[in-house]
């Protein structure tokens, strides 16, 4: 990669995760929730969503462990109040499903884009926004994939199960060291592809 390739990538990087967010609070807004527009953050400017953790240092560990073949991060969690919205409960799915589903047609425009200027590395961006999608899936709080559940389980589980919260980066990386990570994200990124018409990926 050239230096303007590696520029561009880490804007796409930043511009994936800052999408993912925005659209989070957004459906809250949409849902009645306007925290993350009192606090600013429903905005498209990167530097309002990186998180010293998840942007940068668990992004920047897995590229070292991987030697370049595997990344995966997300930016500083919009902040929702789900107490907010009209019917919590049924709402916190949708705003859920928001991150996820934006990472989704992000890649579809990314993979237009590589298609008509011929810029392979810009699949590196297409596969990030697929992984980012899947990955986020997990249900593992606070990743959206235990919001969707969260709002499914009955009271007072799902709130037992939300407490959890505060140990899911190190359920996290549990999974990562076990493999476990990789056997979710790749076979759920190239489903997505398959879908997408979309490339399989290789590692």
């Amino acid at each position: 990669m050239t230096l303007i390739a590696i520029a561009i990538w880490i804007g796409i990087f930043l511009m994936s995760v800052t999408v993912h967010e925005v659209s989070h609070g957004a459906v809250a807004y949409l849902r009645g929730d306007p925290t993350a527009k009192e606090v600013g953050r429903l905005t498209l400017n990167p530097l309002k969503h990186v998180d010293l953790m998840w942007t940068i240092l668990l992004p920047m560990t897995l590229f070292i462990a991987t030697g370049g073949r595997f990344i995966m991060g997300m930016a500083k969690p919009v902040p929702v109040n789900f107490l907010r919205l009209h019917r919590p409960k049924r709402d916190m799915i949708w705003v859920a499903l928001a991150g996820p589903a934006a990472n989704i047609i992000f890649a579809e425009f990314l993979f237009w884009a590589a298609q008509v200027s011929s810029l392979p590395f810009l699949l590196l961006g297409v596969y990030f926004n697929l992984g980012l999608a899947v990955f986020n899936l997990i249900p593992v709080p606070p990743l959206d994939g235990s919001r969707i559940l969260g709002g499914i389980l009955p009271k007072p589980l799902d709130q037992q199960y939300l407490n959890l919260e505060p140990y899911g980066i190190f359920i996290v990386l549990i999974l990562y060291f076990t493999g476990l990570l990789y056997a979710w994200v790749i076979p759920g990124i190239n489903l997505l592809a398959w879908l997408l018409g979309i490339p399989k990926l290789y590692l």
